[in-house]
């Protein structure tokens, strides 16, 4: 059964390595946090790094072997939750002392759990009533989950030594089987970067994401999403193959970590609002169609829809704002990504880049066309990859060897599909725009474009390399990472505890004085979004038009969505809110009117 976690927040994937092993650092300790099971190459590297550590004999799993990419995350998934549950078990039998695990347990968890009042009332209690309120805290002491994330886009076709695809061998694919045949319960799959019919399709082939009883799965399907059509649409294709979605994710379209999905200029705030307003609509749609789904298939069916939560992530800095999304917003929960990378005790990021991290500006993290999927990518400038980058910009040798190739999906000047990252693409695309007599400055443009594009498949792999000291592809340790913006408000390297007492409004973490709300950020980010979207369209015709209008409009119900939000006191810095507001409001407007 898929238990909830004391906590109220959780931690995102990141990246590739930076949550690679998230789980066996957090998951003791109750909180949920969500691994990428993609790149196989890292999680073999990750296999013999963890059977290693835990004194268990690690037999590699070749390349060479049969179904190899399944039988490594599976394996993986699995070493992980043994691991979990082993530090889980000591976790239990400390003493309740002070520095103690099981007291670092109860003293993480939020002051309105359940939970923490039992743990109150045994410091307060004496004799035989705090003897049995020991035990009944040690029995409560649950783990987080083990969440594994697939990003929906990477899913090329894999081949078997005779250069045949593999039926239902995909990257995603691949992946969702590994996941379906371990043996994580209390756990979910996160579906992200939008609907993939083939591998939503795939589920139906796996009974474990059935529900055994009403609102009990051994393994949850979640799904993040920009706004409420989005989930609409892709929980109704599922709930028709009975497959129920318990939790949509929503995430800001901007100010996120990695890569960035714009919405048309419609902001957070209003998004939580229509799924505050329609949540009981939208479970009532999906069971219509789930309920004789899973009848047909000749299951019993159910009386009323399974519960869905709804769940937040992207910008979030302060335990005001975290405050404000649940009791006003009424989500079940919030996603803290970009500030754990500044938590070894959290995530896996090498000393040089977590350095880099501390030491960021607002100037530093900037919205690039670095990644090969043509989707538009949060990135932290200066990292040992950007460096790498440029030099070979510089030796006129641009793009990165393609070893992992999780990211071809090109197919201009070849059969077989390559990625744009890549020194053989970027060689053929130069050729190209260099003979198309363009216009110099779209000729420049498009350039830029091109010879931003970096590796993404080792640049995110190896700071779980370097930081462990294993290497997974020989010569090539170049690090890319993704924080949001949200960054820049961040300089402390923090512990565990510091940054859950900082999310739980215990004891605040320095931040940048000038920080504005993660509303007012947003904001922020989308006009600056659409100004250079208007800029670099040098040919804009009225369909162009029509739609940074309609952009814009959206902008502007966000604005009165925030001014209604602020005059019922729901900002703490009320007046620097209403400012940021008006500033807004009125680049928007003369944004509007240069478009007429």
């Amino acid at each position: 059964m898929y238990t909830l976690s004391p906590h109220n927040f959780h931690i995102p994937v990141m990246g590739i390595s930076f949550t690679i092993d998230s789980p066996v650092k957090v998951a003791c300790y109750g909180i949920n946090s969500a691994l990428s099971i993609i790149e196989d190459n890292l999680v073999e590297m990750m296999r013999k790094y963890y059977y290693q550590e835990n004194n268990e004999p690690y037999v590699p799993i070749e390349k060479h072997e049969e179904n190899y990419r399944v039988r490594r995350i599976t394996d993986y998934l699995n070493l992980v939750n043994r691991t979990v549950h082993t530090k889980l078990d000591k976790l239990k039998e400390t003493a309740f002392e002070t520095g103690s695990e099981i007291v670092k347990y109860f003293e993480m968890l939020p002051e309105e759990s359940g939970l923490k009042a039992k743990y109150h009332q045994f410091l307060e209690a004496h004799g035989e009533a705090r003897a049995e309120l020991e035990q009944f805290l040690r029995r409560n002491v649950k783990p987080g989950a083990i969440e594994v994330n697939i990003m929906t886009k990477v899913d090329k076709n894999n081949k078997d030594q005779k250069g045949e695809i593999i039926p239902d061998g995909s990257d995603a694919l691949g992946a969702l089987k590994a996941y379906a045949e371990s043996d994580l319960e209390n756990s979910a799959v996160i579906f992200s970067a939008g609907m993939n019919p083939r591998l939503f399709n795939y589920l139906e082939n796996f009974r474990e994401f059935d529900a055994s009883d009403w609102g009990v799965f051994k393994k949850k399907v979640v799904i993040k999403v920009s706004d409420y059509r989005s989930a609409l649409i892709q929980g109704k294709y599922l709930a028709k193959k009975g497959i129920w979605v318990s939790e949509f994710r929503i995430e800001s379209g901007l100010n996120c970590g990695g890569h960035a999905f714009a919405t048309q200029g419609l902001l957070l705030g209003p998004i939580l609002e229509e799924f505050k307003n329609k949540k009981e609509e939208l479970a009532a749609d999906l069971f219509s169609l789930y309920n004789p789904a899973i009848q047909q298939r000749g299951e019993e069916g159910f009386d009323k829809p399974h519960p869905i939560n709804i769940t937040v992530q992207g910008g979030i800095g302060t335990a005001e704002e975290q405050q404000l999304l649940i009791n006003h917003y009424k989500v079940s929960g919030t996603g803290w990504g970009t500030p754990f990378l500044l938590c070894p005790e959290a995530t896996t990021v090498d000393d040089e880049t977590l350095d880099l991290l501390s030491k960021s500006t607002e100037r530093d993290v900037v919205l690039s066309k670095a990644s090969p999927l043509g989707v538009r990518f949060n990135y932290l400038k200066g990292t040992t990859a950007d460096k790498e980058r440029q030099q070979r910009i510089n030796k006129g040798k641009p793009g990165s060897p393609c070893t992992e190739k999780y990211l071809v999906s090109n197919t201009e000047f070849t059969e077989e599909p390559i990625c744009t990252a890549s020194r053989r693409y970027q060689k053929l695309k130069l050729e190209q725009l260099e003979s198309a007599d363009l216009p110099v400055e779209e000729l420049e443009m498009q350039k830029a474009d091109l010879l931003s594009k970096e590796c993404l498949c080792i640049g995110l792999s190896n700071s779980a390399s370097l930081n462990y000291k294993v290497p997974m592809v020989k010569k090539l340790d170049a690090v890319t990472i993704c924080p949001g913006p949200n960054i820049a408000n961040f300089s402390k390297v923090s512990s565990l505890q510091e940054m859950t007492d900082h999310i739980y409004g215990r004891k605040e973490l320095p931040q940048n004085p000038s920080r504005a709300h993660m509303f007012l950020k947003e904001l922020q980010l989308y006009v600056e979004y659409v100004q250079e979207e208007i800029k670099s369209c040098l040919r804009p015709g009225p369909r162009d038009i029509k739609g940074w209008k309609t952009f814009c409009d959206n902008l502007l119900e966000g604005v009165d969505h925030y001014h209604n939000l602020s005059k019922k006191e729901l900002i703490k810095n009320k007046q620097a809110f209403e400012n940021g507001l008006q500033q807004m409001n009125s680049r928007i407007l003369e944004l509007k009117q240069n478009l007429e």
